[in-house]
């Protein structure tokens, strides 16, 4: 089971990260660059577009729009229309279906549902497989909202800052 989890990250063949790097390049649109031709992702090593490249805010927030309809209706089916409409436990039931297949897909195939069908992926700045740990980390401050309005200027939101990670394009 570990060993296909490491094959998928090492499947994207993505390019060397300089680890803990934050960037100073300006994040102005997906594909602009700054006044000196620094592009999105540079200070990290990633390369400016296609494989590998840092995923666009319209690729993200589209796979996020994904993953809340998907889990919205897996606790549909599972709790009711309670959690839509009602209180008490039930109304939390699709934050946590979230929480859970962002957790579980990101750890077992490198991005939630959404993010796989965006065709994006959540990789670790040193090329290491994601793991539980940081899976759990990342979805628990995903979760939250807030550290993911946080952002820094290479698309990283403090979720991806804490975890030590970057979201990239598969394709």
């Amino acid at each position: 089971m570990f060993h296909t989890c490491n094959t998928a990250v090492e499947s994207l063949a993505i390019p060397p990260f300089a680890p803990g790097s934050l960037g100073h390049v300006a994040d102005n649109a997906p594909e602009t660059t700054s006044a000196d031709g620094a592009y999105p992702g540079e200070s990290l090593g990633l390369p400016p577009e296609g494989h590998g490249s840092l995923a666009s805010w319209r690729a993200r927030i589209g796979a996020l729009i994904i993953d809340w309809a998907a889990c919205m209706l897996i606790a549909l089916g599972f709790f009711g229309s309670g959690v839509l409409t009602g209180g008490g436990w039930r109304a939390w039931m699709i934050l946590t279906m979230f929480f859970i297949e962002s957790t579980v897909l990101s750890w077992l195939a490198g991005g939630s549902f959404g993010q796989l069908v965006s065709r994006i992926a959540v990789v670790r700045l040193d090329r290491e497989p994601l793991g539980l740990p940081r899976a759990l980390l990342r979805a628990f401050l995903v979760s939250l909202a807030l550290p993911a309005l946080i952002i820094s200027t290479e698309r990283r939101g403090l979720q991806d800052l804490v975890a030590g990670t970057v979201v990239i394009n598969r394709r």
